[in-house]
């Protein structure tokens, strides 16, 4: 790509009412403002007219007009030039040309030519406000200009944004408006780890009730009505040789009182166990080592555990600063900025050092997967054990137990090592406004981790990238239960808040979200189901056959990882391939399984039932008509590379499997 001379987006708020997309004063007219889709409980704050709304990184100076709001849970933007015809993911609760206040990251007042201003909760609004620049949570960049609102319509937009974006209190978030009845059908496939049973039927499935194993852990209810660790979950298991009494005095002498609980075991009995560290005022390492020695019994060999330290090369603030350098990376202001940046890409994809986290979180997670396949037991150690705890734990179990691979263990997996293992998403997603929390999105690593797994291992997993792109983007949805707390403590206490009581609404309703059509996006039309399991009965267990899919060792050096382009540039117009890249394959796969289902249905009905495949053509070149960030980007920009449609002679060769952006290099 040749490199342009073009003004930087500050300047696209300065011109004059000819540079104004001309839409006529019929179709400005037919705007109407009332037309904003309102869930339950919401309602609109405040309202600008005739706003320009600019597309992300555009060479443009033409802004499409439109109505702006701000409501208790969105921003929106209504406008007139919307043909119908683009082809995006829907969502019930928000459209294409909306954002949730939580997914709200950093506002930007613009002051004039190339200059900008960061805004903050409670700083002083200027009565005209020309432009504003917003960065979202999940990288997506909103340019508007007030140029030809009425006078005070910016403020009003703007002083909204400050106060509803960022509220301080938990019932200041929609969760606490949204009034729309829920009836949640969660509980009939994933495992939430809220009641007794849910960890016994874990603890069965790991093999710890099967026969020779079954002495070694138990099931605890020391932490009920979390009165030794507000952070944990109120059902925990432990090794049986320690009482509670004995888990009560050593809870005292770690950090966040959190002692070592278990995570999952293997057919072996070598068990995965996450601690935290000892308090900084604690010398002596008793309680620690008593600790250890009860692990070391639970094991079948009496094998002594491995400690993996996970606070020395990685820590919250380090991810913080290193994702704040990489969405400045992946959310460019203008072209000129853009073309700086494609070309030095890498050396200044290398000084975020995002790529090496999630390599040495891949690192670790093999690590601790050979240590048990060998047999040997493996603590996990890390500050209070909420965050790269939580990471490595939830890999270390998806490379050696394929339940975990298919999208029900998935969310199950996610409720045992992130929900009800206390990981502070409401502090780190930055759902609230609070001086003394650190915000850092571990959560996002480790889907960047597991989207680093699908490439390698792309037919182990049953999710799709589509799948982990969406969950990104829905965390920040403040809605659903799953992501707004930090810990099971929290959510009991709204739950059960006779003054501000809170409907749980779980977050694996996708129905709730989407249609049957979206939600077959998630999943993998290459996945290849996992052995069933062993019947945990007393007698001793059958290993599972030695497949592939028992022990995932994925490559973890960085020149080995790829970037999560869906995820991270799909707001980038300029690297928008049409009719191109891996979501082309993938929808193909798609349209060949309706094909055999089909066929299979007419070989069982004794004939052909609809017409021959070879007669599909045009509709399958109709249904592929979409490009390489589909189903979250706009079809039709302007800004896109071009390539060629697949036609009937489609083969799926090495070099359109590899067909990527802009941004980086094939094989």
């Amino acid at each position: 790509m040749e490199s342009k001379s073009c003004n930087n987006f500050i300047s696209y708020v300065g011109f004059e009412e000819h540079e104004m997309q001309n839409l006529g004063n019929s179709r400005r007219n037919s705007i109407n403002e009332n037309n904003i889709k309102l869930l339950p409980g919401e309602a609109v704050v405040a309202k600008a007219q005739n706003v320009l709304m600019f597309e992300p990184v555009s060479e443009s100076k033409q802004g499409i007009s439109g109505v702006l709001s701000v409501t208790n849970f969105k921003l929106t933007f209504i406008t007139a030039d919307d043909n119908g015809d683009d082809i995006y993911q829907q969502n019930h609760l928000y459209g294409y040309t909306d954002t949730c206040l939580s997914n709200i990251d950093t506002i930007y007042l613009i002051i004039g030519d190339k200059k900008k201003s960061k805004l903050v909760p409670g700083a002083s609004v200027p009565s005209k406000v020309k432009g504003i620049f917003i960065i979202c949570k999940n990288l997506r960049t909103w340019s508007f200009s007030f140029k030809f609102s009425p006078l005070g319509d910016g403020k009003n937009i703007l002083n909204a944004l400050l106060h509803h974006a960022f509220p301080t209190k938990h019932h200041l978030l929609f969760a606490y408006e949204y009034t729309e009845p829920y009836y949640s059908s969660v509980w009939k496939e994933v495992n939430l780890f809220r009641n007794l049973s849910d960890w016994n039927d874990e603890l069965d499935r790991t093999y710890c009730k099967v026969a020779h194993l079954k002495k070694g852990w138990r099931l605890s209810l020391a932490n009920a009505k979390f009165q030794m660790c507000p952070s944990l979950s109120e059902y925990i298991i432990v090794p049986v040789s320690v009482t509670d009494s004995q888990l009560f005095k050593a809870a005292q002498h770690f950090q966040g009182s959190r002692p070592p609980v278990w995570c999952w075991s293997n057919e072996q009995g070598a068990a995965l166990v996450k601690m935290s560290e000892l308090c900084p005022s604690i010398t002596e390492r008793t309680q620690e080592n008593i600790m250890l020695e009860n692990i070391r019994k639970s094991n079948p060999r009496k094998l002594q555990p491995e400690i993996i330290e996970l606070s020395k090369d990685i820590s919250v603030k380090a991810v913080s600063s290193s994702f704040s350098k990489f969405v400045h990376l992946c959310s460019p202001e203008s072209v000129r900025q853009f073309l700086i940046q494609e070309n030095n890409f890498y050396s200044l994809l290398e000084s975020t050092k995002w790529l090496k986290y999630v390599s040495y979180c891949l690192q670790k997670s093999v690590e601790a997967s050979e240590l048990l396949n060998s047999g040997v037991p493996v603590i996990l150690q890390e500050g209070t054990g909420r965050d790269v705890c939580c990471i490595i734990s939830s890999l270390v179990q998806l490379l050696l137990d394929p339940y975990f691979r298919t999208i029900t263990g998935f969310q199950s997996l996610l409720q045992k090592e992130w929900v009800a293992a206390g990981h502070p998403f409401c502090d780190r997603l930055g759902h609230l406004k609070n001086d003394g929390s650190e915000k850092s999105p571990l959560f996002l690593l480790y889907l960047d981790c597991v989207w680093q797994l699908c490439q390698q291992f792309p037919a182990e997993f049953e999710f799709t990238e589509t799948y982990l792109t969406t969950l990104w983007d829905t965390s920040h949805v403040s809605i659903f239960e799953t992501f707004i707390f930090n810990c099971e403590r929290d959510r009991i206490k709204a739950a059960t808040d006779p003054n501000t009581r809170l409907v749980l609404r779980s977050v694996w309703d996708w129905r709730e979200q989407f249609s049957e059509q979206d939600i077959l996006l998630f999943y993998n039309p290459f996945f290849t189901p996992p052995p069933p399991p062993s019947a945990p009965d007393g007698s001793p267990p059958t290993p599972p056959p030695k497949t592939k899919s028992n022990f995932l060792k994925p490559l973890h050096h960085i020149p080995c990882l790829e970037i999560w382009l869906q995820c991270y540039f799909r707001w980038i117009p300029h690297l928008v391939i049409n009719n191109g890249g891996r979501s082309q394959i993938e929808m193909y796969a798609r349209l060949l399984q309706n094909d055999i289902a089909q066929l299979e249905l007419d070989v069982k009905n004794g004939g052909p039932q609809s017409s021959s495949p070879v007669d599909k053509i045009s509709t399958y070149l109709l249904q592929m008509n979409i490009n390489s960030f589909y189903p979250f980007s706009n079809k039709k920009s302007g800004n896109t590379v071009s390539t060629p449609i697949v036609n009937t002679s489609f083969i799926m060769t090495e070099s359109m499997i590899d067909a990527q952006s802009l941004l980086t290099a094939p094989d």
